[in-house]
């Protein structure tokens, strides 16, 4: 019974849901169906009202045939009918894509309005609605839509179609009629004249709409699009009316911080538009300036907090694009006004831009992009970052154009210098070793002394130095910002208004030393690249930098316009000085003093004004050293590892001694031979090469032997056994001595010019051939004469090989320096060559005349070949701008180009054996004293000082007193230079002189042929100590053994005899068994 119950209940509750759920369906259907209709019924209500409206508004503002010119209607009967399109205009486009049927009747809507706009009828003037009181607020309103419809519309307009810029300007002519009442053409009637004030507060009801709806922006858009060419694609009258729009509001607005923001912002910060209006309509240009927009922008950016806010809200490129028209609007203020700006105004202004660029420009990131200004950098969400950049170029080239310069800087400078002296420097003088008092007022005097009457010395922190250092530090801050641009801004600094000469003029007047201890006290502030004066010295280094690399001989030597040699000598004794105390006191603070900009720009223009003394000195003997350096305490310092001298071995070594700093190379290759086990304990073992070498073939079976060696092996001992011309073995063989005298006739042979791997020039100076592929496997040869070389030199033997001086640049890695000049070295090479380049940097006349093109003929073995400098240089003409690249080019072509793969197979092998590191101890003239050894004349008493006697010679026998004098009276220089070489296989002597020699020189009495010889004997010995003849030398020669650098020589006993044989000896180029 409970079961059939249960389950009828359950049947019923089912049932009942069921039809719960169907009532709730029904419900639904019914709903949805009424919605339905609704929308329907308003869908079709809303278009028959649509076109109501329509109809109405082309009844009114349309015809048939086209007709643009619409009759004027009493405007209480237009008005109802332009509102309620408004109203659809509006509903319907909503987004910015505007359909073309209503894009036309709107433009039939703004011609009409603009015409009844100039009516002076009250009927018919559309403007006499705003004064009915039930109608002012609406039509206010529907005004507010209509401007805020045209700037819709100007988003979607291309200026450089023909339609749309027909288009463009209606927009604006619109904009323009209803933002200011000047055009209304009711207050032409008498009736309305009152309300001048009425309408003007009006208009500015609407200009604040505008603004609040992106106008400012709007503007921005529409000048983007039509300044994106250099050849602009927006019609003037256009430009024109943009700008009356954009700067109306600031007018109108009194100029009110927030309007000057939006104006900055978003019109002043297109890129080029102030280089445009100054081209295209120069009365917006003038209106600017009239505006005082420039000065009211310099002045706002006093206060830093709005000044921080307005930098920080826009990207890197679009500052970029503002500072540009910034600088320009500056050159076309007049004279007086931009003086007036110029300082302090103007110049901190572009300074905090130019500094706030860098941090709102990213390098880094996932992508990047090439800026020609800015280099490398991130590209922000700007739409013109890249627009527009070659006109940009051309503002920010005014900022150091002769105007800016001569505003700026120029004038002050030679007004506070119209009464300045030239100062003349006076050498320190070299402390005395004899007296206490003498020494101690040298010391004083070795800092340099300054004749400059009574007058005082300016102060770092007066008026005067602290203006020119802001003015300086904007440049600098330019220089690190435009980092493409670097070398135009030197350029502009270093040519325009003698100013650079001014700025030294400047800093001499600072003190003793160019104010050194002034700059001391500075540098050892805390953060001091803020410092201007720190700045204005950065700023006088890298001008003077570039102003050096440029100058030729015959300006620096002859001319000494503006700069005399005089004052290159005062700033490298300045220079010298404070980077020493930099680096000796750690003044900087900074973990790494060499990475610090100050350091680095004061170091460059040293080390450039070093090199130029170096070719061709200046400067006075010993100018470069430093008397508080004591090489002794120095090397201990650097065996310590003590920071300071390490950095200034590196940076500055020319402040030690050049003997010095040769004994420190010989200490280095020394202890480089005792960690690799090649010192004189290790010459018996296996490591130890023995090569055969016959004389005919010297370099060829040197080369065959030796090119397979590893760098290591080469550096270690190398005997050599010669063959004679008769197939025989010479008697000398050894460790030391004949090896040198391969390594010398290697040298000799491979460096003949016959040979074709090098060439001499005019003073017959070597250099790698460019034509030398004619030799099989001529890079494999440079590479082995440059490890020959590298031996050499890493050996301590002297090899009389005379390198032009580019090429001894080369081999330090000189050439690979930014300061470095190819046309500073041209005269090594080539001086004809140098003087016909020289000649057409300073032509007169027109370059183009000369009809010279960026490429070279050269005569190659009887055929004419052209070479292009570069890349399409052919067909470039060679003109004034452009004549000083084509004299580098020229210049590296010559000493780089033609022979870059001779000069690296050589670099490669000589830097193989030496360390390059050892080699920046040493200048160009210094490297080749190392290789060739002393150019100074023999000196006979350090060599007789130095000599060791065998055999019973001594330095009193009558023999050994003859020989003496004949090489000192009778014998000429070259003869003792022959002397030299026979007995020792080099014709130079060693560096650092004959206690250097290895192994000593000697002198042997001997009394029989080397054949016979056999060494001393007590009989022997005894007879040449006491002069006894065993039997007539007369047919005998003097002999050498360059092995053990020992002469030997007959018991003569004529001095005629000894002089005759003796000259005969060292005439004849023989080896080992001449007698």
């Amino acid at each position: 019974m409970f079961v059939t119950s249960d389950s009828e209940k359950k049947c019923f509750l089912e049932h009942t849901k069921a039809a719960r759920e169907e009532r709730a369906y029904e419900k639904r259907r019914e709903e949805a169906a009424v919605k339905i209709q609704a929308h329907w019924k308003g869908y079709t209500t809303r278009k028959q009202y649509y076109n109501k409206i329509i109809s109405d508004f082309d009844v009114i503002f349309i015809k048939e045939n086209n007709d643009l010119d619409v009759d004027l209607l009493p405007s209480n009967t237009v008005y109802p009918v332009i509102r309620r399109f408004l109203t659809y205009f509006e509903y319907k486009n909503g987004s910015p894509t505007v359909v073309k049927p209503s894009r036309e009747k709107f433009e039939c809507l703004c011609r009409y309005l603009n015409k009844s706009m100039e009516s002076e009828s009250p009927k018919l003037s559309y403007a006499a609605l705003c004064l009915h009181k039930d109608k002012s607020l609406p039509w206010l309103a529907h005004i507010k839509s209509l401007l805020s419809l045209c700037c819709l519309m100007l988003d979607d307009i291309k200026p450089e179609n023909h339609t749309d810029s027909i288009s463009l300007a209606l927009y604006l002519h619109t904009l323009i009629v209803f933002t200011s009442p000047k055009s209304w053409g009711i207050l032409r009637n008498k009736q309305f004249e009152k309300m001048q004030p009425v309408f003007q507060k009006i208009c500015c009801n609407i200009q604040g709409k505008l603004v609040q709806n992106n106008f400012f922006k709007t503007m921005r858009s529409i000048l983007l699009k039509g300044t994106a060419r250099e050849d602009l694609s927006i019609k003037p009258v256009s430009l024109k009316a943009i700008m009356t729009l954009s700067t109306r509001p600031l007018i109108d607005g009194g100029y009110s911080r927030n309007l000057l923001t939006y104006f900055f912002a978003e019109i002043l910060s297109v890129p080029a538009l102030v280089f445009h209006l100054n081209i295209v309509t120069s009365q917006c240009l003038e209106n600017l300036i009239t505006m005082h927009i420039l000065q009211r922008f310099v002045q706002s950016a006093d206060d830093s907090n709005w000044f921080s806010e307005f930098t920080n809200s826009m990207p890197g490129t679009k500052l970029l694009a503002f500072l540009g028209n910034i600088v320009n609007l500056f050159t076309l203020e007049s004279s007086v006004e931009a003086k007036e700006l110029a300082y302090p105004l103007f110049t901190s202004a572009t300074t905090i831009l130019l500094e706030n660029i860098p941090n709102t420009v990213s390098s880094r990131g996932v992508f990047t992009q090439w800026h020609e200004l800015l280099g490398w950098h991130t590209p922000s969400l700007d739409s013109a970052q890249n627009q527009n950049v070659a006109l940009i170029k051309k503002q920010f080239h005014l900022l150091w154009g002769h105007r800016c310069i001569k505003v700026l800087l120029a004038d002050f400078l030679r007004d506070i210098n119209a009464t300045y002296e030239r100062i003349e420097f006076q050498p320190p003088v070299q402390a005395s070793t004899s007296n206490i008092l003498r020494r101690a007022l040298d010391r004083g005097s070795a800092r340099g002394t300054f004749i400059r009457g009574n007058r005082t010395w300016r102060r770092l922190d007066c008026i005067e130095v602290e203006q020119v250092s802001r003015v300086c530090a904007m440049f600098y801050a330019a220089l690190n910002t435009l980092s493409q641009l670097r070398l135009d801004i030197l350029t502009g600094i270093c040519y325009n208004d003698n100013v650079l000469y001014d700025l030294w003029l400047l800093l001499t007047s600072l003190g003793p030393n160019c104010g050194m201890k002034e700059f001391m006290e500075l540098l050892k502030q805390d953060n001091v690249l803020q410092k201007s004066q720190v700045t204005m010295l950065m700023l006088f280094c890298d001008s003077m930098t570039h102003y050096v690399t440029i100058l030729d001989e015959y300006e620096m030597y002859t001319e000494q316009k503006p700069f005399l040699l005089n004052d290159f000598i005062m700033l490298t004794y300045f220079l010298n000085n404070i980077l020493y105390k930099l680096i000796n006191e750690n003044l900087l603070g900074t973990k790494n003093v060499t990475q610090c900009p100050v350091f680095v720009s004061l170091h460059t223009l040293l080390l450039c004004l070093y090199r130029r003394d170096c070719r061709r000195s200046f400067a006075p003997t010993n100018h470069w050293l430093i008397p508080e350096v004591k090489p002794s305490a120095f090397i201990s310092d650097l065996e310590k590892n003590k920071k300071h001298a390490v950095i200034l071995l590196q940076k500055m070594p020319h402040i030690i001694p050049h003997e010095d700093r040769v004994k420190l190379f010989r200490k280095f290759v020394q202890n480089e031979k005792a960690v690799m086990g090649l010192t004189e304990s290790a010459c018996a073992s296996p490591r130890s090469a023995l090569i055969v070498v016959h004389r005919d073939r010297i370099v060829e079976d040197g080369y065959r032997q030796l090119a397979a060696l590893r760098p290591h092996a080469l550096k270690g001992v190398i005997r050599v056994r010669f063959i004679n011309q008769q197939g025989l073995h010479e008697a000398g063989i050894d460790q030391d001595g004949v090896f040198k005298e391969f390594l010398e006739e290697t040298i000799k042979r491979v460096f003949d010019p016959s040979l074709n791997l090098f060439k001499t020039t005019t003073d017959q100076r070597l250099y790698p051939s460019p034509i030398s592929y004619v030799q099989d496997n001529h890079l494999q040869l440079f590479e082995f004469v440059g490890r020959m070389l590298g031996k050499a030199v890493y050996e301590g033997i002297v090899v009389d090989v005379p390198f032009a001086s580019f090429f001894l640049s080369q081999l330090l890695g000189q050439t690979h320096q930014a300061l470095y000049s190819c046309m500073d070295e041209l005269p090594s090479l080539d001086n004809e060559l140098y003087r016909s380049l020289t000649f057409i940097k300073h032509y007169k006349q027109d370059v183009a005349d000369l009809n010279l093109t960026f490429s070279v003929d050269q005569d190659v073995m009887g055929k004419i070949v052209t070479h292009e400098l570069h890349p399409g240089g052919k067909a470039r003409a060679v003109t004034d701008s452009n004549k000083l690249v084509y004299i580098h080019y020229m210049a590296y072509f010559h000493m780089n180009t033609q022979i870059r793969e001779q000069t690296q197979a050589f670099n490669r092998g000589f830097r193989s054996i030496v360390n390059p590191e050892w080699l920046s101890l040493f200048s160009p003239p210094e490297l080749q004293r190392l290789i060739s050894g002393d150019t100074v004349p023999l000196d006979l008493r350090d060599l007789r000082k130095h000599t060791q006697y065998y055999g019973g010679f001594h330095d009193s026998h009558r023999v050994v007193g003859w020989l003496w004098d004949i090489l000192a009276k009778d014998f000429t220089e070259e003869e003792r230079k022959l002397f030299l070489k026979f007995v020792t296989s080099c014709s130079k002597p060693p560096l650092l002189g004959f206690a250097n020699l290895e192994p000593p020189f000697s002198i042997r009495c001997v009394e029989v042929s080397d054949d016979e010889d056999t060494g001393d004997t007590i009989g022997s010995v005894i007879r040449g100590f006491f002069t006894i003849r065993k039997k007539d030398p007369l047919n005998r020669l003097p002999t050498s053994s360059t092995c053990f650098n020992l002469l030997k020589l007959p018991n003569y006993q004529k001095k005629s005899t000894l002089r005759d044989k003796l000259r005969y000896a060292v005439s004849s180029n023989t080896g080992f068994e001449l007698s």
